[in-house]
């Protein structure tokens, strides 16, 4: 009963507040009169509130930039704890473009959309990347290329990492900076979470959205830890495999200590 309730209110709250919120983005990008980033972050942190996510941050994003931000993925929740803490673009899928509500709220946070299963896209994807690279932008890549259930980390794919050479070479950038982030579900209404409640917060594959947003509001209270790892300096000299795999080590080593000592 309780939780009915909190959905509904949860729900009453983002429908007043969100077309408000959008409205005001839409302007801003039209006109330019004040930093675009400020009112998506201010929707990231009302949705926190709302979902009951308790985002503890260890270290802090990389003032450098451009800046490609390295993360593990495992649920959409990601994309609100890392945009309540600065200003950031994300990388999302193509098919997120088309939905109702959330593919309209993505590009106002000029979201770059790409087709990860069309290998003939890809050039063009990731020249559309480094572009944004090269504007002087924070661009976050989850490099797994899916979502896991937040137990472990998948291979990072280098694909998409050649978007900072795209940003050196055709964008006119020195040099830029890859940090690696580690995102981990620990605790459930305080209590550690373990292995087989932690897919409680995880959203996989192609599991439907809608339940998982309803399952999150009845439950409330999860604490997800941040950990921003140092950023590394990017020049013409990198190679973007052997970034990927630093990056990945350091997401894995993070990950393991954020799980380990929540």
């Amino acid at each position: 009963m309780v939780g009915t309730i909190r959905t509904w209110l949860a729900l009453l709250c983002l429908a007043i507040v969100t077309p408000v919120l959008a409205l005001t983005q839409l302007v801003v990008m039209k006109s330019g009169f004040m930093n675009e980033h400020v009112m998506p972050q201010l929707w990231h942190k009302f949705l926190l509130r709302i979902l009951g996510l308790r985002v503890h941050v260890h270290g802090e994003m990389a003032r450098n930039r451009p800046l490609l931000i390295a993360s593990n993925h495992i649920s959409w929740t990601d994309i609100i704890a890392l945009g309540s803490l600065g200003g950031v673009a994300f990388i999302a899928k193509s098919e997120l473009n088309g939905w109702p509500v959330l593919g309209s709220l993505a590009k106002l946070q000029r979201t770059v959309f790409v087709e990860r299963d069309r290998k003939r896209k890809s050039g063009e994807q990731v020249s559309e990347v480094g572009k944004r690279l090269a504007g002087k932008e924070a661009i976050v890549l989850f490099a797994e290329g899916t979502t896991s259930d937040g137990n472990f980390l998948s291979p990072f794919k280098s694909t998409l990492f050649a978007a900072a050479d795209i940003a050196l070479t055709d964008g006119g950038a020195e040099k830029m900076y890859i940090q690696p982030v580690a995102i981990a579900y620990t605790r459930l209404h305080g209590l550690p979470m373990g292995r087989r409640h932690r897919v409680i917060a995880s959203w996989i594959g192609d599991a439907d959205l809608v339940p998982h947003v309803g399952r999150l509001l009845r439950e409330g209270a999860i604490d997800v830890h941040v950990r921003f790892g140092e950023a590394v300096e990017y020049t013409s000299e990198s190679n973007r495999k052997q970034a990927a795999r630093q990056a990945q080590q350091a997401v894995r080593a993070m990950m393991i200590e954020a799980l380990h000592h929540p």
